[in-house]
């Protein structure tokens, strides 16, 4: 079996994914990408056993396996669509009066029949047959005509009563109802019980345990063939057997026809055939029947023996995959598509820091999709038929809408829902489609630093890494406006764009004099000076330098008035000038390299952003404010020219969002990059930002323990759907007539309740697909409640997902 049970592998993982291969020599990255310090160097991983000569490897099956078309949201890795679902009808009681009233009648009558206490009955019988067969005036046989007279009359009144019972009990309705929640073969199995029961009505001496009389369904025809032929010789002429075969066949038609004997059996010679490969089917994916329809023969014969010689993982073949993609329509591309396949093999286009697969995964991955499977559907009636018992699973196509994640920490294990996105987006990027940045405190789930290119501990001396506070911008009013949203973002009492404008008039001339941005310390000490020291700032600049001097000429006299928010965004930026951050920000002398994150938008680089979180929890707010903005506009800038997809993962978004970020979001879905936040509650955002949010977000995950102030939100933004009611009502009835209002007491005196009817009302009604109070408290431990949006435009409704499954 392929599916545990519904619609899912044996393997917990989900994906029975192949142990990766051995990496190859590593190829020297490009001059522009950080490379990983010598501190981390890429784990070894073990080698893969090819098998048997001649045999697949695990690669092979995991690449041919079937990924059926599905809703948004399904783990797709062989994945079996659920049957639709049939409400099996009630059996009316009407219906059952109406098939056990005409057997008794039927019953009595046959009996009374055999007794000769039928009257007039006898009278066809007297009219179509010849007198001398009986005795004047009777229907008393005379002789053997009489006899077998008397055999065939009776079977005929039989078949009546049996056709009369069987329209009149509306058997046909009964044996469909009773047959509909059983398969083919377990219907056909039914029906031929009941045919062998039939049998032995007909033919008790077939059966050495059946002692009963015969029902008069075969005797009848052997005394017609009889009376017909002139005597009972006949009987010896002609072929007994053939007749008896002819009359269990007929018995035995209305079972068959009911149960389908031949359809399965059709299907029961179907399966003994060998499978064949139907007509235009599919070529396996691991034959690369692409490269083989493009004239790459050669090239698809290489790649398959990578893949089934066991020297190829699955990060390999969707690093392959994912180059094939975009080389296959330009014939300049597709010609070093080729070389390099030949020259390079299962190692071409490996990531730069030659790594091929991660340290240690803790979800299942199916990297041909990008999908990452977080848990499974529960099996209930909240859940849409579709997804009832499926996987869950995410990918840069609904990330690409951005998510949200709502609710205490350990919803899920090993973090759940936002360890999962980071463990893809960083596994895809060794396949080159994707850039990822994790930000988050140590304890974040986010992996070992040996998972990631570029590791930055802020407030560590010991990191090889240090941040561009200007996100390795050069234009002052951009680099102002990012810093402005991180310092001041979240003070209601300032805007934005006024704090920018502050630091454009100091960042472009001190830009202008010195050749770059200036260093915290120096950034505060200008946000505090008065008119003097910006005075001989001032008398710095070059001559030519007319926009600048004018621009500082305004800070100049903004400095020391009641309204200037210099102070406020040196109180701010004092949070970063502490004795823990001195060699960071470009203000240290030490080997540490600044990082801009706008590399992300042109390499698929791994990076983690540790955040501190003891005794600077502010700073730590600011800076993932600043992390936000300066990702968010990174994003915006490269999504044009960008060839891969960019996320960022924050696992605790607290302060970090603002109204220019939350805008910013939107505009996400259009530049191939998206952001999955986690919040432990949303009264970490301000609560003007409540609704923007959820409505900027495509996706959202109500996690297990979430109060009913955030369900009450998540509740808004999934909305209402129609559902049908039922609503009985019972009412007194009450008698006019003597003799029912008789037996109604006494009915009543019997059973203790007055004599009812049920007036059942059916409705459509408008209801929250779930309520704040159902989030609260009727989800359980260890699930969420999550919906998910395509960037396409498909979307799944919310599901109750088991994030353990």
């Amino acid at each position: 079996m392929e599916t545990d049970g519904t619609y899912e592998s044996h393997d917990t993982r989900g994906a029975a994914v192949p142990q990766p291969t051995p990496p190859p020599m590593p190829s020297a990255p490009p001059a522009h990408a950080p490379r990983v310090p010598p501190s981390a160097p890429p784990a070894t991983v073990p080698a893969q056993p090819t098998g048997a000569p001649g045999a697949r490897s695990a690669v092979a099956d995991w690449l041919d396996a079937p990924r059926p078309e599905t809703a948004p949201g399904i783990w797709r890795f062989r994945h079996v669509p659920p049957a639709p679902p049939r409400e099996r009808a009630r059996l009316a009681p009407v219906t059952v009066a109406g098939l056990v009233i005409p057997i008794v009648i039927a019953l009595i009558l046959w009996s009374v029949w055999r007794r000769g206490g039928v009257p007039y009955l006898w009278i066809p019988l007297q009219v179509l047959t010849p007198e001398e067969w009986w005795y004047a005036g009777t229907t008393t046989a005379r002789d053997w005509h009489g006899v077998e007279a008397h055999i065939v009359y009776s079977g005929v009144v039989f078949g009546a009563i049996v056709l009369a019972v069987a329209r009149l009990g509306a058997w046909g309705t009964v044996v469909r109802h009773l047959l509909e929640p059983y398969g083919p073969p377990a219907r056909a199995a039914l029906t031929a019980a009941a045919g062998l029961v039939a049998l032995t009505f007909v033919w008790p001496e077939w059966f050495p345990f059946v002692d009963w009389d015969p029902l008069p369904i075969a005797s009848p025809f052997f005394s017609l063939l009889a009376l017909v032929g002139g005597g009972y010789g006949i009987i010896t002429t002609v072929p007994v057997y053939l007749l008896s075969l002819l009359i269990t066949v007929g018995v035995l038609w209305p079972f068959a026809r009911v149960g389908d004997w031949s359809g399965a059996l059709r299907t029961w010679r179907g399966s003994r055939r060998p499978a064949a490969a139907a007509p235009g089917a599919p070529a396996l994916r691991s034959t690369w029947p692409g490269l083989r329809d493009a004239g790459q023969g050669q090239a698809a014969d290489l790649l398959q023996g990578e893949v089934t010689g066991g020297r190829m993982n699955e990060v390999d073949v969707a690093r392959v995959t994912h180059r094939w993609e975009r080389s296959r329509d330009d014939a300049r591309r597709l010609a070093g598509f080729v070389d390099t396949v030949f020259r390079q093999g299962a190692a071409a286009w490996a990531h730069p820091s030659g790594d091929r697969d991660l340290p240690r995964r803790l979800a299942a991955h199916d990297l041909l999709l990008g999908q990452v499977r977080i848990g499974r559907a529960a099996d209930g009636e909240r859940n849409p038929a579709a997804y009832r018992g499926a996987g869950v699973a995410l990918d840069p196509a609904v990330l690409g809408t951005s998510m949200l994640v709502v609710g205490p920490p350990g919803g899920g294990p090993a973090g759940g829902v936002t360890a999962a996105a980071a463990e893809a987006l960083t596994l895809q990027a060794l396949t080159g489609s994707c850039a990822v940045v994790a930000v988050g405190g140590p304890s974040a789930p986010y992996g070992p630093d040996a998972a990631y290119d570029v590791v930055v501990r802020l407030g560590d001396p010991a990191s090889p890494y240090d941040l561009d506070l200007y996100g390795g911008l050069t234009e002052p009013d951009e680099a102002a406006a990012l810093l402005a949203e991180g310092l001041a973002g979240d003070v209601e009492s300032l805007d934005p764009r006024r704090a920018g404008t502050v630091l454009a008039q100091l960042l472009g001339p001190y830009r202008a004099v010195h050749g770059a941005f200036p260093p915290v310390p120096v950034l505060r000490e200008l946000l505090e000076a008065g008119a003097e020291p910006l005075t001989a700032l001032l008398g710095r600049l070059p001559a030519d330098a007319a926009a600048m001097r004018r621009e500082l000429e305004g800070r100049i006299r903004q400095a020391g008035g009641p309204a200037d928010p210099g102070p406020l965004l040196a109180d701010r930026l004092a949070l970063l000038d502490r004795p823990a951050f001195a060699d960071f920000f470009g203000a240290g002398t030490g080997a540490a390299r600044p990082f801009s994150l706008n590399t992300v938008a042109h390499h698929p680089l791994r990076v983690r952003l540790e955040l501190p979180e003891h005794g600077h929890e502010e700073a730590s707010r600011l800076l993932a404010r600043l992390v936000l903005a300066q990702f968010l506009a990174a994003a915006r800038s490269g999504g044009g020219r960008r060839s891969h997809f960019a996320g960022l993962v924050l696992d605790d978004a607290t302060g970090a969002l603002t109204g220019g970020t939350v805008r910013a979001l939107q505009r996400l879905r259009s530049h191939d990059a998206g952001v999955v936040l986690g919040l432990r509650t949303l009264g970490d955002v301000p609560e003007q930002l409540h609704g923007p949010l959820l409505a900027a977000v495509g996706c959202r995950a109500a996690l297990s323990g979430v109060t009913t102030w955030d369900g009450r939100g998540l509740a808004e933004a999934w909305g209402t759907e129609w559902v049908e009611t039922e609503e009985v009502a019972h009412h007194t009835v009450f008698a006019n007539q003597p003799m029912t209002r008789a037996l109604h007491a006494v009915r009543k005196r019997l059973t203790g309740k007055a004599v009812t009817t049920d007036a059942v009302t059916l409705r459509k009604v408008e209801r929250e697909r779930w309520s704040a109070s159902e989030l609260a408290h009727s989800v359980p431990p260890g699930h969420a409640v999550v919906s998910l949006t395509s960037v396409h435009g498909p979307h799944m409704p919310p599901v109750l997902v088991d994030l353990r499954g």
